[in-house]
């Protein structure tokens, strides 16, 4: 893919000079006379000078500690290994609900239409509450607190408890199946479970209170359930083992307290896919994740106090934990709980409206399909409140950028990022005073060394590569779960390049400095030694109104691999000639021929995660006869027998 040639938004001087960025690129001008006249100098000066960066960040940031840093960085030249802010002492949730007053702290809608609020002083009692009845159940520093559990304000309530107490924090969407639960909290051995008794999507109501049953059935380390009633005003708490109702779980009017806990004192347990095996329980600190939340809210997104911050996730996913942190910025964040396009297409684009949100973040998918379903929100709603689009999970085509400035806003910032579950923050971000260009990320984010490298290690602008960051950041990860050795995460993160974080995408680093993600360089395309990113396709097939969704694998064939394409089609649409070659032309001529598929097959569906990811690998491994590594990390694994010896494949 070719850096687009001229941008598709820029900024007005008066949006970019009135930024934060801009006032935090003149604060380290005045304080350590940084040679800062531009965000490429701020950047090189935010790695070169990495002490005095992180240092400006948090006090830019007013980030509350009862006692301050002795030393910034200790051992800063080793990845991993470095230390942040030692000598510190502070409390995630300390951050996040600092205030007691009237403002609006939540806003809660879901597809039933149903809306509440919550102020910040509301929101702290509740903490406080629930923090009494964790407190009463015996946690302490270090514990885990699990939640399974909706995008519902409880489930902000119940992390900030946990967390206000030194506990750690993990949560699973409530969509995820009893053996999927199970691989991830079962690792972890949680004290107390908050759990939901039931949720609605798209229109169907599903019962969760046997998924509870058999979670605590499989793990003997819970002791406490707290039960929050949300599809059932009269479920009760003997419906589930060691049951109390939310509402009944701590006294009232209990003052609040923090515990004050170092920097890199573990604070939450985040999962990945699980898609190679059992999901690797990843471990952040707490004033890593702050930090950086921070930093990407105030600097990269411009968020502050007038703000209203939506996000469309699960409590699956590191965006949930992003989204929370929102409130630090003293911003409302709208929570929302339900399907994004069904029954009602317009869902999202409604709530943005009515509840004024400014900052609206979601995923590629979503935006794909509002353009194949011929949605114009600037046509039928008003969204003039809204001055940012976020979107991560998946790089974001030029088709949908398009559509963004098109349909949705022609004045807002658009912001692809990159980074996500593994490092709790982004090697690519946004930036409020930069241009968007299709298809690219505006930025490296601001103290991350982010660079694209060969197989031999060397640097490369302007080339196809691996994505690595070579130099220490705050949140890398405390560690996994159960790996004392820290033997996963080193061959994880660090075997492939010696003091270097790889994160495993295939990326291209501009001349201009924007980040181009090419997909995941484990599922890369290497036809006749030519390497592919599958993101590369999917840009083409995007354009393709028949084609609703595709999964690109290589197969192994003929002492070399050859590309095959599956592609999901709307109803009613068959895989004929026409359509075929049509699929071919596309990318043939906005790749290159190389790219072209040697198979085209329509397959019913594509194999995804729960959190609703398409699997490259699983689909790999079947077609090559190979069992994937873990089934139960899948929504839709029976979707995979289409795939096993398809005669298709055979010639």
């Amino acid at each position: 893919m070719e850096p687009a040639a001229k941008p598709i938004w820029t900024p007005s001087p008066e949006r970019a000079a009135n930024s934060a960025l801009a006032r935090f690129s003149h604060y380290v001008q005045e304080r350590y006379k940084a040679p800062v006249h531009d965000y490429a100098s701020l950047h090189r000066w935010s790695i070169e000078f990495p002490e005095n960066f992180w240092t400006a960040v948090w006090d830019f940031c007013e980030i509350r500690c009862s006692r301050g840093p002795q030393q910034i960085i200790e051992a800063g030249t080793r990845l991993p290994g470095a230390k942040w802010f030692v000598g510190a002492l502070l409390n995630y949730a300390e951050n996040l609900v600092p205030a007691s007053d009237d403002t609006v702290a939540i806003i809660f809608r879901n597809e039933r239409g149903e809306r509440r609020e919550l102020t910040r002083s509301q929101l702290r009692s509740e903490v406080a509450r629930v923090a009494d009845g964790l407190k009463r159940a015996g946690v302490k520093p270090g514990d885990r607190v699990a939640g399974y559990l909706p995008n519902i304000p409880e489930t902000v309530i119940a992390m900030l408890a946990a967390v206000s107490l030194g506990a750690i924090w993990s949560s699973c969407s409530p969509d995820f199946g009893a053996s999927a639960v199970v691989d991830r909290f079962g690792q972890i051995k949680p004290r107390v479970l908050f759990a939901v008794d039931g949720y609605q999507y798209a229109g169907k109501t599903i019962d969760c209170l046997p998924t509870v049953a058999a979670v605590c059935k499989a793990i003997s380390s819970i002791e406490r359930v707290v039960l929050v009633p949300y599809q059932r005003s009269d479920v009760t708490a003997d419906r589930v083992p060691h049951g109390v109702l939310f509402t009944q779980f701590g006294a009232a009017d209990t003052p609040l307290s923090f515990a004050q806990l170092p920097f890199e004192q573990p604070a939450f347990i985040l999962y990945s896919s699980g898609t190679t095996g059992a999901p690797k329980c990843i471990v952040h600190s707490a004033g890593g994740a702050l930090i950086q939340q921070m930093k990407e809210n105030v600097l990269h997104s411009d968020m502050g106090a007038e703000d209203r911050y939506f996000y469309f996730t699960t409590c699956g996913w590191v965006m949930w934990n992003a989204l929370v942190s929102g409130l630090a910025t003293g911003a409302t964040i709208v929570l929302f709980d339900g399907a994004p396009l069904q029954p009602d297409p317009n869902i999202l684009w409604r709530l943005a409206a009515e509840e004024r949100v400014t900052i609206f973040g979601t995923g590629p998918r979503f935006l794909t399909t509002c353009e194949q379903l011929g949605i114009r929100p600037r046509e039928t709603f008003d969204l003039g409140a809204l001055r940012t689009v976020i979107s991560t999970g998946a790089p974001l085509s030029p088709m949908s950028y398009q559509y963004v400035y098109r349909e949705v806003h022609p004045d807002v910032q658009l912001s692809s990022i990159s980074g996500g579950t593994d490092l709790m923050a982004c090697f690519g971000a946004g930036c409020p005073t930069l241009p968007v260009y299709e298809g690219e990320i505006q930025a490296l984010g601001l103290g991350m060394k982010v660079e694209v490298f060969d197989d031999a290690g060397k640097s490369l602008v302007g080339q196809q590569g691996e994505l690595v960051c070579t130099r220490p950041f705050p949140s890398v990860p405390v560690g996994f779960w159960g790996d004392a050795e820290a033997d996963r995460l080193m061959a994880t993160y660090f075997s492939r390049y010696p003091n270097v974080w790889w994160h495993g995408d295939l990326a291209t680093l501009t001349s201009r400095g924007t980040l181009i993600v090419h997909g995941r360089s484990d599922a890369v395309l290497n036809p006749s030694g030519v390497r592919i990113g599958t993101a590369e396709l999917y840009r083409q097939l995007e354009k393709i109104h028949e084609v609703i969704e595709s999964v690109a694998i290589a197969q192994e064939y003929q002492s070399d691999v050859r590309i095959v394409l599956f592609v999901r089609l709307r109803d009613g649409v068959t895989l004929d000639e026409p359509l075929r070659e049509k699929i071919c032309r596309t990318i043939r001529e906005n790749t290159s021929p190389r790219h072209v598929p040697a198979k085209i097959i329509q397959a019913p569906d594509l194999p995804r995660t729960i959190n609703g990811k398409l699997v490259e690998l699983a689909i790999r491994d079947v077609v090559h006869g190979r069992t994937p590594k873990n089934l139960g990390a899948l929504a839709n694994p029976d979707s995979l027998t289409f795939f096993r010896n398809h005669p298709e494949l055979r010639s």
